[in-house]
């Protein structure tokens, strides 16, 4: 291996070119045999005794994308090479899959994909480089539908092949990157992390007591898939935030709710105030990246967007343009 990889690297470091990695938690978790868990491998909160902690470093890990990295960092170190910087040219997941793939699902890709742009953004880095963000490219644009093997092998895409959204990315914390939205366009949905008991609670009153016709949510209709709390939350809580004319009071629901720019839209189901299908797809690709709006567009935020834009565009590179350079 040797023989192979020392020659690359000499070309690399001699031409301060980047070490282009692959990174699929994916497959790690698929094949850990259950040593890998499903919120390691998903960017969520873990608590302090289910890190993984480098025997020889000390460092502790709470997802397998910065381990994977790291891991390559320290590799490299390990054959003196040590100004090489890492850049993620493919990471993704699935989101379906066969019988034997149960969490290839389009909650997980969501996920999977929300929580890489967020960490990402906030520059978070790894334990090795903490601070240092790594520039991302998310795999893939479309799904392949023709592409051979199982069937999360072609459907690791954020739009189908008619370009309608598989789902929509959950940014909320994001920054304030893309604070100079235009579509002037706002929804009410489910916070991050709101508790699932008190969303439902929040649909039934929507539903009932607010009046809110929730018909295209019943099975078999647009609004029906996903069918989780949280989507049909975003649906109630968006039709009863706008039949009260988006009145800031109206997004509330026991704090379970926030105002968002994001068109939570999706496939056949728009959502009061969407622009349609094309404005949907419209506002996926760049404006619906939008975190929570926010009244406050200081010399300090923009200045902040312009320090972040190098990863802003790296990590959503073929979200926003369609091409990677490979």
């Amino acid at each position: 291996m040797n023989s192979v990889l020392v020659p690359i690297l000499d070309f690399l470091q001699s031409t301060d070119s980047y070490l282009m990695l692959n990174v699929y938690p994916y497959y790690d978790y698929m094949q850990s045999n259950g040593v890998i868990s499903l919120e390691y491998a998903l960017f969520k909160p873990l608590p302090p005794n289910k890190e993984a902690i480098d025997s020889n470093t000390l460092l502790h890990y709470t997802n397998v994308f910065d381990a994977v990295v790291d891991a390559a960092y320290f590799a490299m170190s390990f054959l003196n090479y040590t100004n090489i910087p890492v850049v993620v040219t493919e990471t993704g997941w699935p989101s379906k899959g066969d019988s034997n793939e149960p969490d290839a699902t389009v909650e997980n890709a969501n996920t999977y994909n929300s929580n890489l742009i967020k960490h990402v953004l906030n520059v978070t880095g790894t334990p090795k480089y903490p601070g240092i963000s790594v520039s991302t490219y998310i795999y893939e644009l479309y799904n392949e539908d023709t592409k051979e093997g199982p069937l999360s092998e072609k459907n690791w895409g954020l739009f189908d092949a008619n370009g309608a959204p598989i789902y929509i990315l959950h940014l909320t914390g994001s920054g304030a990157v893309f604070a100079n939205d235009t579509t002037n366009q706002t929804y009410c949905i489910a916070k991050d992390g709101a508790d699932p008991k008190m969303l439902q609670a929040g649909i039934d009153w929507a539903c009932g007591a607010g009046k809110v016709d929730c018909s295209p949510l019943l099975q078999g209709e647009p609004c029906y898939e996903p069918d989780n709390v949280v989507a049909h939350a975003n649906y109630a809580f968006d039709t009863y935030y706008h039949q009260m004319g988006k009145s800031p009071e109206a997004c509330n629901f026991n704090e379970m709710a926030t105002i968002s720019t994001s068109d939570p839209s999706h496939g056949s189901c728009l959502f009061p105030g969407s622009l349609g299908k094309n404005g949907t797809f419209s506002n996926i690709t760049a404006s619906s990246l939008n975190s929570t709006s926010s009244d406050s567009s200081s010399g300090c935020n923009l200045h902040r967007g312009e320090l972040r834009i190098r990863s802003l565009l790296t990590v959503i590179g073929l979200l926003m343009w369609g091409v990677v350079l490979l």
